[in-house]
């Protein structure tokens, strides 16, 4: 996911384009003959009914250079307006991008050889329910592209019944993350040591209209990484060799536009030896209905972190997130020389004195260069860890009923 982090493209008081915060620097220059290869892949597909323009959703899209054997520079998404219905949805232009009629383009940044990155478009709510209308959205970058048929997307647009729709963000593992909810003003980031925990900075955002009742998500590490801190109501479980947990907090309500969030800390073994381990996810899912007390309270989203991303849909609930380690060889230190006794004279029958031998300093070869062995392959745990996000959103989705709201909560145009 994230290399580093890309510019915020920020507008007070609405929702920002960028999804996960940053895009980032393509590591290392590329051979001559890399070329990146783009795609673009659409997340969200439905907009609930009522969401206003202040809690705009931003639709998530992703740009995918998996397949691609250099980094993507200066990475810009293109969006054309023009077949979108407005009497039913209107689209937030945000502050940084280039407007030119229908039509707005923003600069995201650069994308890393084999990973991806999501970003959204924020659109709201202007009328009734049903299909409303075409976004044309075109991902292009500076670097050269083979194959420029996946980087365009004619995205239908549906308006649904009001109802919560909640969208999950998460941030890439540093060892020096600010847990806020957001990655505003975060840069320059360390990796994380070996053996070493961090904190994973991640929330389920509503951005419906309507309340959710009770909140379940769950958590699937990339192989290398364990959970050092979990939330109470927490199941913890290694299913094919990679930590995942699944939580619960079934008293939590969250209001549009707030977000949920808890505590976590992972922590990287000591004997990785890639510095990028990928994918983790976390996915998110409303429960039928709160009961009991919360065990944390929801909190206002702030413009900052209203950013990509909804139960109305939920083909964008989960969320990749990349655990970057640091593993430059640190200075050995050097050993501080064990004083020797000084040899005692013993007393001899003849009264003499004989002095003692000094003792032999121990033997043994001492620390030794570390062994690395063979670099494990990312496929095998890539793919396992995708087959347990979508089979944990399919059991999350079998829980999921008609969610029920108060009287209160419904609006004369409903």
């Amino acid at each position: 996911m994230t290399f580093l982090h890309r510019s915020a493209l920020a507008r007070a008081g609405v929702v920002t384009l960028l999804a996960a915060g940053g895009l980032g620097v393509v590591a290392g220059p590329a051979q001559a003959a890399d070329q990146a290869d783009l795609q673009l892949i659409p997340l969200s597909y439905q907009l609930a009914k009522g969401v206003e323009e202040a809690r705009a959703k931003p639709f998530k899209f992703q740009v995918d250079n998996t397949t691609g054997t250099a980094g993507a520079k200066d990475v810009r998404v293109t969006v054309e307006t023009k077949g979108l219905k407005p009497r039913k949805v209107g689209v937030v232009v945000p502050e940084g991008c280039e407007v030119d009629g229908t039509e707005f383009s923003c600069l995201l940044g650069d994308l890393a050889a084999g990973t991806t990155e999501d970003f959204g478009i924020p659109l709201f709510s202007t009328g009734g329910k049903g299909a409303a209308g075409t976004l044309r959205v075109t991902i292009s970058a500076a670097t050269a592209d083979p194959d420029l048929e996946n980087n365009t997307v004619e995205h239908d647009i549906t308006v649904t019944e009001p109802g919560y729709d909640l969208t999950t963000w998460v941030q890439d593992v540093y060892a020096d993350v600010q847990v806020d909810g957001d990655e505003a003003g975060e840069s320059g980031l360390k990796p994380v040591r070996p053996g070493e925990t961090a904190p994973l900075d991640w929330a389920v955002f509503n951005d419906g209209s309507r309340r959710a009742t009770g909140v379940a998500y769950g958590i699937a590490l990339p192989a290398g990484v364990t959970f050092a801190e979990l939330p109470e109501g927490c199941v913890e479980q290694d299913l094919g060799g990679l930590a995942t947990a699944y939580c619960e907090d079934g008293g939590a309500v969250l209001k549009p536009g707030e977000y949920y969030t808890a505590g976590v800390r992972v922590k990287v073994r000591a004997d990785v030896t890639e510095p990028v381990l990928r994918p983790g996810f976390v996915f998110a899912s409303g429960l039928d209905a709160a009961s009991g007390e919360p065990e944390e309270e929801p909190r206002v989203a702030s413009s900052a972190q209203r950013r990509t991303f909804t139960e109305t849909d939920d083909g964008d609930n989960t969320a990749q997130f990349d655990v970057f380690v640091d593993l430059t060889t640190q200075p050995t230190p050097t050993p501080t020389p064990t004083a020797q006794p000084t040899p005692t004279a013993e007393p001899t029958p003849s009264g003499g004195a004989t002095a003692s031998p000094a003792p032999t300093a121990g033997g043994g070869a001492g620390g030794g260069l570390p062994v690395t062995g063979v670099q494990v392959g990312l496929i095998g745990g890539i793919g396992a860890a995708i087959l347990l996000a979508g089979g944990a959103l399919l059991m999350l989705s079998r829980r999921r009923k008609v969610v029920l709201v108060t009287p209160t909560d419904e609006r004369a145009e409903d």
